[in-house]
């Protein structure tokens, strides 16, 4: 598997003396070279000795010889600069474009490793590695998890700037849908991104006097205001909308979208919508707010707010409850942090050169109380314990890009899994 050949090659694993090439030289090897995930030959840079001459330049990485010319690296120019050829098997010469014979090197991947990677990517457990885990080094763990949150914070990042750019590099538009995903809290939150984008937000600056227009508009706009019958609160944002939506040429979404079985009242839509009402009533400004806030309890300030006082004792249009105030809770704010304003305040960092913001975005989330779900218990119960939300986001991204792709051999985990005898 070339895979493998790539991370013998990588992680030095072959014999350390007595290489030969094709041809019975004697082959050395000083650096295998710096791993390329991009087009051109797998690995930059590599210094070999063959036959005692030092030879510097690319090494190119593949099952068999013939390889070579099923991928036309024999008519690329970028393949002339290749000083060895490391393949499984030999079946023929490897030849530049310009006709140059490249020695080869005929490598066999360790049987131990072979072994270990069959036996992690068929293994029906989660994760496939838990064997090891107890055994591993804190501080290589510490290591891979804070490389872990980074890379996902930045896979993040560019979803916001790829949202901002379709916002006509509107970062305060983009911080509304991007906050409006986030109140869906999963089972809604593609409902909640379709109905954040049919949102004018000068709508809202407009009418931000009014709490009632505000609500109106987000319920009317959330597909949520069709009836022609309900209670006088119902009616009148029904009126308040039907005014809105011919001034401003407005289009719902349709209420289909919305979803809540399985959902627990709290989460509603109605309540969730009315929150997010009262937030952009309350608050002007929301990016500039956010970026003045240098504190988690600021921040907290910001999202600790409630639903109007209607949804006290209604989940719903026109059916009352038991009065209960509707506030956003102190673990719903936790997770708005983690996936709204954390992001937001990376990507708007990088956009302006700014390393303050950056640093304050990973500050604000190792200061976060971590997640806690199926996936940091598992992980918890295997000797890896989220301490706060940057581990619990690398944890979540250790599944989501590793585990469940089953890359385990680009995983620092795997890497020590693989080249221990078991």
């Amino acid at each position: 598997m070339e895979e493998l050949l790539h991370y013998t090659w990588k992680y030095k694993l072959y014999p350390p003396y007595g290489l030969v090439t094709e041809k019975g030289q004697q082959l050395e090897i000083i650096d295998p070279g710096l791993h390329n995930s991009d087009a051109g030959p797998d690995f930059f840079n590599a210094k070999i000795k063959i036959d005692g001459i030092l030879w510097v330049g690319n090494v190119e990485i593949h099952n068999s010889t013939s390889d070579w010319y099923k991928h036309h690296h024999d008519k690329e120019h970028s393949y002339d600069s290749v000083i060895l050829h490391v393949v499984s098997r030999i079946d023929g010469k490897t030849l530049s474009s310009e006709g140059r014979e490249i020695p080869q090197l005929q490598l066999d991947c360790p049987k131990h490793i072979i072994d270990n990677f069959h036996e992690l990517i068929n293994s029906s457990k989660y994760p496939s590695c838990f064997k090891i885990i107890p055994f591993l080094d804190k501080m290589m763990i510490h290591s891979w998890l804070n490389s872990l949150y980074v890379e996902r914070l930045n896979q993040k990042s560019k979803a916001i700037s790829e949202r901002v750019i379709r916002k006509d590099n509107n970062w305060e538009e983009a911080l509304f849908v991007t906050i409006a995903r986030n109140f869906g809290f999963g089972l809604n939150g593609d409902a909640f991104e379709l109905w954040a984008n049919r949102i004018p937000l000068k709508v809202i600056q407009k009418q931000n006097d009014s709490l009632q227009q505000i609500e109106a508009l987000f319920f009317g706009q959330a597909g949520l205001l069709e009836e022609e019958q309900g209670d006088r609160y119902y009616t009148e944002l029904r009126r308040e909308y039907n005014f809105l939506r011919a001034k401003y040429s407005l289009t719902p979404i349709d209420a289909a979208k919305w979803r809540f079985l399985r959902l627990r009242p709290n989460n509603f839509p109605y309540i969730r919508l009315s929150q997010l009402a009262v937030l952009y009533h309350n608050v002007q400004s929301m990016l500039s707010r956010i970026i003045d806030a240098d504190d988690t309890k600021k921040i907290y300030s910001i999202f600790s707010c409630g639903a109007s006082e209607y949804w006290n004792n209604h989940f719903s249009f026109g059916k009352e409850t038991t009065s209960v105030p509707k506030s956003i809770s102190k673990s719903s704010i936790s997770l708005i942090i983690i996936n709204s304003i954390v992001p937001i305040l990376y990507s708007y960092g990088k956009h302006r050169g700014d390393e303050t913001l950056c640093e304050r975005a990973i500050t604000l989330l190792e200061s976060t109380k971590p997640e806690y779900n199926y996936i940091t218990r598992i992980w918890e119960e295997c000797g890896i314990k989220a301490e706060n939300a940057a581990d619990s986001q690398a944890i979540i991204q250790l599944k989501k890009e590793y585990c469940d792709k089953k890359k385990c051999l680009y995983c620092r985990i795997g890497y020590f899994y693989l080249k221990t005898h078991h």
